[in-house]
């Protein structure tokens, strides 16, 4: 007799994350999750209330995870403001942003939240702060803040477009971005702060 499984809300979180990666949020569903986590839908329904309840945890848990989580991660090394850029870039390029930051789960929150507004308004404010956190730190390489936020956009348009074409590895991603930084770090640097 096999012991009976017992899953925590995070389990069904994490699967809920690879069932959005692989179809989009319509593969969110409890039967389906059940079926892929080999228990009965009455788990589900311990933790959750219902699909939405689900949902909304997640985009909780990816605000989170794939930002908050990330910038305490990167902030927490005593380098300076330009190697903080680059130890983000190469986090990010080499997928250690895990599955709550990885490719196919950014790119079908994106889709989720062009059709959901609380998608939407997570989607806005995990931008808002990822985009204000990379101006910071280019601000502190000593670039203008009007220039920052523009190369800040740059650089995060970058990441997200970039990371969408099939044939760009990890590696090439985070050399790519790493070249792209450094162009934008060189455009508007006072001498002394290089």
């Amino acid at each position: 007799m096999t012991p009976r499984k017992t899953l925590a809300a995070k389990d069904w979180i994490d699967a809920a994350f690879v069932a959005l990666g692989r179809g989009g949020v319509q593969a969110i569903r409890a039967e389906a999750l059940a079926r892929e986590l080999k228990v009965s839908k009455g788990s589900f329904y311990w933790h959750f209330k219902d699909v939405p309840a689900l949902r909304a945890q997640m985009l909780r848990h990816w605000s989170e995870q794939a930002t908050a989580r990330i910038i305490n991660a990167i902030d927490a090394h005593i380098v300076s403001p330009r190697q903080r850029l680059r130890l983000l870039l190469t986090h990010i390029a080499d997928g250690e942003a895990g599955r709550y930051g990885g490719k196919d789960v950014d790119a079908a929150i994106r889709d989720w939240a062009r059709h959901d507004a609380a998608a939407r308004e997570t989607l806005e404010t995990v931008d808002a702060r990822r985009l204000d956190y990379v101006a910071a730190l280019l601000r502190s390489c000593g670039i203008d803040a009007n220039v920052s936020e523009i190369q800040a956009r740059l650089l995060y348009g970058a990441l997200i477009g970039t990371r969408q074409l099939a044939t760009t590895s990890a590696s090439t991603l985070r050399e790519e971005l790493l070249v792209l930084l450094e162009a934008l770090l060189s455009q508007g640097v006072a001498p002394g702060k290089r």
